[in-house]
């Protein structure tokens, strides 16, 4: 099983700051904020939903294929995705632009505030051929909104099954290029927050974005998952962490655990608790591609978490 992972690649300055955002902001001024946060732990990783994604997803043992772009700084990253059994081949390498940044601060009850240097995210990465498409399983994780529109139609054409995961690039993609990915969707993922934007800019509600796709994954942070299809509505409680050392990356290891319970066809109550569980090792160390884990130590931990076992 092939699975293509669009979204971006980026270079993530990861800082954090001891304080609460919410202590520093006055309501009744937020038409005109200004403010200067002093943070600690200024550290570079390799990041991007895309690159993210893929690199839990050779963890666990599966064949990702990266579709995005890069700028000319890519090569360090690259030979770092291919030793980690990451497919780069349909990254599209652009000569004169550097690689998306990301400056990522977060406060101490886990409140993010992100800046974004567009780079080589501005151009599409490679169309997968005829032979990708072949069995094969893929997600549409925020990046090149052309891409974003484009590939689930491919994916629809070829009968791809597909996650649909339009989060922060929500501000910039229309309402129709919203339900264009929603209808024919395998899954819609999103946080909470996130969903409210869905359903406020195409004037959906829950019950209608469930006639369109199969399942409806909105992730709630430290208090879990809420999973519901037609039919079904489960609450996934949130694995245990020995620590809550950074929460850069975890949607994105979410992500990619649920995609394996999915291929491996598991009902998909295992696939949330599954994906809570890969979640966990990311947040346990600070940055996105620094944790370190396999299926056999994951299928321990969920155990240990939820008192079942994993089908086989």
């Amino acid at each position: 099983m092939k699975i293509l992972v669009s979204g971006s690649l980026a270079f993530d300055k990861i800082m954090n700051f001891p304080g609460k955002f919410s202590d520093h902001i006055l309501p009744e001024k937020i038409h005109q904020i200004n403010l200067s946060f002093a943070v600690q732990d200024l550290k570079e990783n390799f990041g991007g939903t895309a690159g993210n994604i893929a690199f839990n997803l050779a963890l666990l043992s599966e064949n990702s294929i990266v579709l995005a772009a890069a700028g000319n700084d890519f090569s360090s990253y690259a030979e770092w995705l291919k030793n980690n059994n990451v497919n780069v081949d349909l990254v599209n390498v652009i000569a004169d632009e550097k690689t998306t940044c990301a400056f990522i601060t977060t406060d101490s009850v886990d409140n993010q505030i992100t800046a974004f240097y567009m780079g080589a995210m501005k151009y599409t990465g490679k169309t997968p051929d005829k032979n990708l498409l072949s069995d094969a399983w893929a997600i549409v994780a925020p990046g090149n909104v052309e891409d974003m529109v484009a590939l689930p139609k491919l994916y629809k054409e070829h009968g791809v099954p597909y996650i649909f995961d339009p989060g922060q690039q929500l501000p910039v993609m229309s309402a129709d290029n919203l339900r264009d990915g929603i209808i024919g969707a395998n899954v819609l993922i999103s946080n909470d927050y996130e969903l409210s934007l869905i359903m406020d800019k195409i004037g959906w509600n829950e019950a209608k974005i469930l006639e369109n796709v199969e399942i409806l994954v909105t992730t709630l942070g430290e208090k879990g998952a809420l999973i519901k299809t037609k039919s079904e509505i489960y609450s996934i409680p949130p694995a245990h962490p020995e620590n809550t050392c950074d929460p850069t990356g975890a949607g994105d290891a979410f992500r990619a655990g649920f995609i394996k319970g999915l291929i491996n066809g598991w009902p998909v109550e295992i696939a949330g608790k599954f994906a809570s569980v890969v979640a966990v090792y990311t947040v346990e160390k600070y940055g996105t591609q620094t944790h370190k884990f396999n299926f056999e130590e994951v299928d321990k931990r969920y155990k240990n978490n939820f008192n079942e076992l994993l089908p086989k």
